[in-house]
């Protein structure tokens, strides 16, 4: 019978067994070298291969044939074929080859059928595989550690320089910070760098300077007539001038000057004619304003009062349909005994303004039919719309 065509006999089992235990053993021991680093893989390799040979010296005195093994025996051999199987695709994979058989070509032939020449070969062909991966490794690792030591110098270098950096600006903005304060104790504006506060307040500090200078200057060149000295152009009269003259012209004439405590354009308010007149003449000049044919200010469109904490102030406005013209009256009252004459009888449309004015600010109006409170109860405490007014009772 042929060399290929005999039945393998069980010492040559148990030895093939023996020899797929010590390469998975060699391989299991090359992949802990090689995460572990390249400088010890090569002795590693050297000690794998040298328990692998002892391992089938020492195994081969001891093999039993197939049929006298145990189960146990038997499940042991056949983990161990298994495991190198495994063993052999992976490091086909790794060596890059397309299967595995093209990797484990070489062992095409069950060691059993191979002749003592081949089996050297694929021994030899196995350890100068590990061989070439061990040196592969090595050279990856010196590689990247060149590479770590070339990119740690330059962050190192990175490094300096922006702390370099944030020192310089860090010793810029003190020496700012610095010589705005020492400016700001001298009496003089900010430095260029100080912040936009500091600005702010120096810009708002010399244009409230700027503005009293002018009124000085304005004052003092009306106090001695010379109007060349005038730092501003006069500016012209309101378009309503003609209006507030007639106004008081036609008051005046009726009731004399002393009725006028003020008269005035009011540029806040469309630049409408205000009249301030006395308390105790209002309801006669009020009858005036609507009845006379000149002035015919037949019309009130509204009445409120206003708290300026050292005195009280009923504001109305009134318009002439016939002139179409608006004119505006100021009557001035104590904040402790609050009264202007009522003006319910000249216009009725004064009714429940009056009321709500007394109602809010405790203003009285003498001579109002139904003064009394028109959005709160009877009993409540206080004016709301005062600028002193503490709550005493619950909210309505």
């Amino acid at each position: 019978m042929s060399e290929e065509k005999r039945r393998p006999t069980p010492e040559e089992k148990a030895k093939a067994a023996a020899e797929a235990r010590a390469k998975a053993e060699a391989l299991r021991k090359l992949r802990e070298q090689e995460g572990q680093g390249a400088e010890a893989a090569l002795p590693a390799q050297e000690e794998a291969q040298a328990p692998a040979a002892d391992s089938q010296e020492e195994a081969a005195p001891a093999a039993k044939p197939v049929s006298e093994m145990t189960p146990e025996e038997k499940a042991a051999a056949k983990k161990a074929a298994a495991a190198e199987a495994i063993a052999k695709a992976k490091a086909a994979k790794e060596a890059g080859a397309d299967t595995p058989s093209e990797a484990a070509a070489p062992a095409a032939k069950p060691v059993s059928e191979m002749t003592p020449e081949e089996k050297a070969a694929a021994k030899k062909a196995a350890a100068a595989e590990a061989l070439a991966k061990a040196k592969a490794a090595k050279e990856a690792k010196e590689s990247a550690q060149q590479g770590d030591g070339a990119s740690s110098a330059e962050g190192a270098d990175a490094e300096a320089k922006a702390k370099a950096a944030a020192a310089a600006k860090a010793k810029a903005a003190a020496a700012a910070a610095a010589k705005a304060k020492a400016e700001r104790e001298a009496g003089g504006s900010p430095a260029d760098g100080g912040d936009d506060d500091a600005k702010a307040k120096a810009a708002a500090a010399a244009k409230a300077k700027a503005a009293a200078a002018a009124a000085a200057k304005a004052k003092a060149a009306q106090a001695t007539g010379d109007g060349a000295e005038a730092a501003e152009t006069p500016k012209a009269p309101s378009k309503n001038q003609p209006y507030l003259d007639k106004y008081v012209l036609r008051i005046t004439e009726k009731f004399g000057k002393e009725v006028l405590e003020a008269s005035y354009i009011n540029e806040l308010a469309k630049e409408v004619p205000t009249l301030v007149i006395q308390n105790e003449r209002w309801h006669e000049i009020a009858q005036f304003l609507k009845e006379d044919g000149q002035l015919a200010f037949e019309y009130l469109s509204d009445l409120h009062g206003v708290d300026y904490e050292d005195r009280m102030e009923v504001y109305y406005h009134l318009y002439s349909y016939k002139n179409r013209q608006s004119l505006a009256v100021k009557v001035k009252t104590s904040r402790e005994q609050s009264s202007v004459p009522s003006v319910m009888d000249v216009w009725n449309g004064a009714n429940w303004n009056e009321r709500e004015t007394f109602d809010l600010l405790g203003i009285h109006f003498p001579g109002h039919k139904d003064l009394r409170r028109i959005l709160l109860p009877d009993d409540w405490v206080g004016y709301p719309l005062r600028k002193d007014y503490v709550q005493y009772d619950e909210e309505v």
